[in-house]
């Protein structure tokens, strides 16, 4: 396993590795790059949850169904993103059936607590539309983070209030946020 890749369960490589190939595979073809890195992450904390539920099924299935996290998450299946998939399209080109993927998808979403505009999963141009994302509390006054001095930012960042420190990032770079986010 290479540096970028997250730590894994030794256990649990073989499941993760065949998962993430196929991800890795998908989502630079049809989606992008940030997709495929989304869907490592997701991979990866499934892997480490106790007992993980990538021991049992089929890989293909649960690749599908964190791709389809991921997408629900960041509104994939919305014309106006780019990119766009629908979920009948999505589910064709990963080779299962819809529904499977759905309920796949949906009980990852229950079993790790995840929600439409999830910052944890969400991709840098969505986070940069969330408003609930950069709302801190300062002082007793909620305030958005990304109108605060640059000490504050780098503070809010610090504490793991905010995903990037927009100060340090040019407005609309698409390689800003991404890059440094955890």
């Amino acid at each position: 396993m290479n540096a970028a890749q997250p730590k894994v369960p030794v256990a649990l490589q073989p499941a993760f590795a065949e998962i993430t190939a196929i991800t890795g595979r998908f989502c630079p073809e049809h989606l992008d790059e940030e997709y495929a890195r989304l869907c490592v992450k997701l991979a990866a904390k499934l892997a480490r949850k106790r007992p993980s539920p990538l021991q049992r099924g089929d890989r293909r299935i649960w690749a599908a169904g964190i791709v389809y996290v991921i997408g629900r998450v960041n509104f994939l299946a919305d014309p106006a993103q780019r990119p766009h998939l629908r979920t009948d399209e999505l589910a064709d080109l990963l080779g299962v059936k819809q529904t499977t993927m759905a309920n796949k998808g949906r009980l990852i979403m229950d079993m790790l607590g995840i929600g439409l505009l999830d910052p944890e999963y969400s991709r840098s141009d969505m986070l940069d539309q969330n408003p609930m994302v950069w709302m801190i509390q300062v002082n007793d006054l909620i305030v958005d983070a990304r109108w605060l001095p640059e000490a504050l930012q780098v503070e809010a960042r610090r504490r793991g209030l905010t995903p990037y420190v927009p100060a340090h990032t040019a407005p609309g770079d698409p390689t800003g946020p991404s890059a440094v986010r955890p």
